[in-house]
C-alpha cells in the first residue's frame, strides 16, 4: 500500500512540475494535444514549424470537407517525425501522410530544448522510448524523458498560479495542430544561401526517411514530401534534387511549393508574420487550399461537408478559429501588434 502512495504521489508531483507551456512557448503543447483529439483523419501532417505554422486544417475542411491534424513540434528531427507517425498509427489509420522535408538537413541530435517540446508531450510509449534514446543529446540521461520529475525537480522554486490552474490541462492552443499568426512582417531581403561543404543529406535521415516510406506502404498509406514555401532556413538546389530522385525511385510525390509560390498566390508583402520565415493566417489559408486541391485530385478523398457525424464536431472547431481569427485582428487594430497570441515560432 505505501508503494502505491507513494507512486501516485510521485505522478501527482511530477504533473505539478512539469512545464504548462501555457504562457511564452506554447508550441510545447503542440504534440500532447493530439491525444484529446477525435482520431479520424484524413490526412496527418508530421514535421517542424514548416506545417504547424504554415498549414491550416480548418482551411483544408472549409474548402475540401477534408479532415486533417498536424502532429508538429518545433525542429523536429526526422526520427522524431517517423516514431510519432508510428504512434499515430497505433490511433488511426489515415489515407495520406504529408512529411516536412526540411528536417532532412539534420543528421543528428541538435539539443535538450527542442528535444522537450516534442518528447515530453508523448504519451509513455515504446515509440517514445525509442525516439528518446535516437535524440539524446551528449551529456543526456534518456531516463529523465521517460520519469521527467527527474529533470524538472528543481522546478518547484518557479512554480505559480498556472501551474496550478493548468494541472488537468489547459485550453488548446492550437487548431488541430496549426498555430495561428494573424501578424504581418513582409519580406525586405530574400535570402542566398551560403556555400557548404557538402549538400547530401546524412546517412541518419535517409535511414529514417526510407522508415517513414516503408511504414507507409506497410500500410496502405498515401506519402507526400512536402518543402513549404518559407524562405528561411535557405533550400539548396541541390537539397531539392535529391528530394526529387527519392520521390522518383520510390514512387511517391514530392511538391516543392517554394517554386509554386506565384500559383498558390503567396505575396511575401502580405503572406507572412516573421519576414518569410513562416507564414501567417492568409498565407497558410492559400497554401491549405493549394494542398488540398492536390490531395483531392491525386487521392481517394472524401469531401465530408455533407457528412452530419462529422459536421457538428468541425463546425465548432471552425467557430473557435474564427473566433480567435477575430480577436487576433481585433488586438493588431488596438495595439499594432499581437500581444496575447505570441508564440515563439
Amino acid at each position: 500500500m505505501a508503494t502505491v502512495l507513494f507512486l501516485v504521489f510521485l505522478l501527482f508531483f511530477q504533473q505539478l512540475l512539469m512545464p504548462k507551456y501555457m504562457s511564452g512557448v506554447y508550441e510545447g503543447r503542440l504534440v500532447g494535444e493530439y491525444y484529446s483529439e477525435n482520431k479520424s483523419h484524413d490526412v496527418i501532417f508530421i514535421g517542424d514549424c514548416e506545417v504547424y505554422d504554415n498549414i491550416s486544417p480548418i482551411a483544408l475542411w472549409e474548402s475540401h470537407g477534408i479532415t486533417s491534424y498536424i502532429r508538429g513540434s518545433p525542429q523536429q528531427l526526422i526520427w522524431q517525425s517517423y516514431y510519432l507517425l508510428e504512434e499515430t498509427l497505433k490511433y488511426e489509420r489515415p489515407k495520406v501522410v504529408v512529411f516536412s522535408v526540411l528536417a532532412m538537413k539534420y543528421d543528428v541530435p541538435q539539443n535538450e530544448a527542442y528535444n522537450r517540446l516534442t518528447l515530453d508531450g508523448m504519451r509513455l510509449s515504446d515509440s517514445k522510448a525509442r525516439s528518446v534514446i535516437k535524440s539524446k543529446t551528449e551529456g543526456e540521461d534518456w531516463i529523465t524523458y521517460l520519469l521527467p520529475i527527474l529533470r524538472f525537480h528543481d522546478r518547484w522554486r518557479e512554480l505559480s498560479g498556472e501551474d496550478i490552474k493548468y494541472y488537468f490541462g489547459g485550453e488548446s492552443v492550437s487548431h488541430n495542430g496549426y498555430m495561428m499568426r494573424c501578424d504581418v512582417k513582409p519580406v525586405t531581403v530574400v535570402p542566398v544561401g551560403q556555400r557548404l561543404p557538402d549538400y547530401t543529406f546524412g546517412a541518419a535521415s535517409y535511414e529514417y526517411l526510407y522508415k517513414i516510406t516503408n511504414l507507409c506502404k506497410a500500410n496502405d498509406i498515401e506519402l507526400v514530401l512536402l518543402k513549404a514555401p518559407s524562405l528561411y532556413p535557405y533550400w539548396y538546389d541541390e537539397w531539392d534534387e535529391q528530394m526529387v530522385a527519392y520521390a522518383l525511385k520510390n514512387e511517391i510525390s514530392y511538391i516543392n511549393t517554394l517554386t509554386l509560390a506565384d500559383e498558390i498566390g503567396i505575396d511575401y508583402d502580405t503572406d507572412t508574420y516573421n519576414a518569410g520565415l513562416h507564414l501567417n493566417l492568409f498565407g497558410a489559408e492559400k497554401l491549405s487550399v493549394f494542398l488540398g486541391n492536390f490531395l483531392s485530385e491525386s487521392f481517394d478523398l472524401t469531401d465530408h461537408r455533407s457528412d452530419s457525424s462529422l459536421s457538428g464536431l468541425w463546425d465548432a472547431k471552425t467557430a473557435a478559429y474564427h473566433a480567435m481569427k477575430e480577436a487576433q485582428l481585433t488586438e493588431l487594430e488596438l495595439y499594432g501588434s499581437l500581444r496575447t497570441f505570441t508564440y515563439a515560432g
